[in-house]
């Protein structure tokens, strides 16, 4: 098995070898529900936004009876997904290489089926990503360049063990998931603990996971927005298993993805053949990976918040691009909450500041305040 390669494009040595084409791994558009479930645990760690959510929670149980219901709600990517394309493929193309563009959305394969009934989507990939509950938390499975045919009923099976897992189960579906040649199965991001179930805990459950079920797994993934820390974390585990890493920037606003994978592959399969035939992964870390991840993150909540007058659905505000389920089981973007299109204080406080944190003077400030968290020096 070739070692995992891992270069900078500040360094002008990423250029050495035969390169073809840069692939983007792992990239969200407006078909993916990104869960809001992740609101109170913020407000805990934040002693200022705690009691001012608390009112606003306190105030909606007396309107309506019930507490609010954080899961019922989601909100999604501002950019569509031609828009989301088109922002990969340019920076590939700045590089001077082909694009070779894999879009995974949250449990759902809409953005790359309509990608390829356009002419310059036409060779998209059907791509996922799989969220499998385990033992207590769940694990994100990049799933890349999924059979057409089999694509639908794939899904299907995918959503059934979401909805109710059993680990008996779960062999024999990635199994089948990863049974053509062609296809990729990628452990996204394992030691994020995105739900909260404990850092030590899901540490211990993602190296179980993979242990368990390594034979239908291809390569563990470099995200990019995650921690370097981190990173080097997953590079170290798939070491001891045997496996490559691979790219997967995981953009969700409009800033292009921050990790890439060279190839000397000029097709999607043919990237795919170097990952599992010979374990070859050539990542390459972008320039937007020196920023502070603070501010990064930050200018993503910033795209979610501006409006999008150019939107392929039509949601232009941010309040048409969030959803909450209706009591009658119906869906409904927040938007429809708020009829005299005056939102709640809090939430135009939060809209303001974020709008003040894209002029360039308050990000220059911010950058340089937060220098000495830079992820890669």
């Amino acid at each position: 098995m070739e070692p995992t390669r891992v270069c900078f494009e500040w360094q002008e040595e990423w250029r050495c070898g035969p390169l073809r084409s840069a692939v983007s791994l792992h990239s969200h558009t407006s078909c993916s529900r990104e869960p809001l479930d992740f609101i109170p645990r913020c407000a805990e760690a934040c002693p200022w936004l705690r009691p001012l959510l608390r009112r606003y929670e306190e105030r909606y149980r007396k309107a309506h009876g019930r507490a609010l219901d954080y899961a019922a709600a989601w909100w999604t990517p501002p950019l569509g997904p031609r828009e989301a394309l088109r922002t990969e493929a340019a920076q590939i193309e700045r590089l001077g290489l082909k694009p070779l563009v894999s879009i995974t959305d949250h449990d759902t394969i809409e953005a790359p089926l309509r990608l390829r009934l356009l002419p310059e989507g036409r060779e998209t990939p059907v791509s996922v990503e799989w969220t499998v509950p385990w033992r207590g938390t769940f694990f994100h499975l990049g799933l890349h360049n999924l059979p057409a045919q089999q694509a639908a009923p794939m899904m299907e099976a995918m959503r059934r063990f979401t909805a109710s897992p059993r680990d008996a189960e779960l062999g024999a579906l990635l199994g089948w998931l990863a049974s053509d040649p062609a296809a990729l199965v990628v452990f996204n991001h394992p030691y994020w603990d995105e739900k909260g179930a404990g850092a030590s805990y899901h540490a211990v459950m993602a190296e179980q996971f993979l242990a368990r079920y390594r034979r239908w797994i291809h390569a563990l993934e470099l995200n990019g927005l995650r921690p370097w820390k981190e990173n080097l974390r997953t590079l170290k585990l798939a070491g001891r298993y045997r496996l490559p890493c691979v790219s997967g920037g995981d953009r969700h606003g409009a800033e292009p993805n921050a990790l890439l994978n060279l190839t000397a592959a000029d097709s999607f399969e043919g990237f795919v053949e170097e990952v599992r035939a010979r374990g070859g992964s050539r990542v390459l870390v972008m320039r937007q990976y020196r920023e502070p991840m603070a501010l990064r993150i930050l200018s993503a909540v910033c795209d979610v918040m501006r409006d999008q007058h150019g939107h392929s659905y039509g949601w232009v505000r941010w309040s048409d691009r969030v959803f909450y389920r209706t009591v009658d089981g119906g869906e409904a973007p927040l938007s429809a909450a708020f009829p005299s299109g005056r939102e709640p204080s809090l939430i135009r406080l939060f809209v303001m500041l974020a709008r003040v944190a894209e002029h360039d003077g308050v990000r220059l400030a911010m950058r340089q305040m937060l220098r000495q968290a830079e992820e890669v020096a």
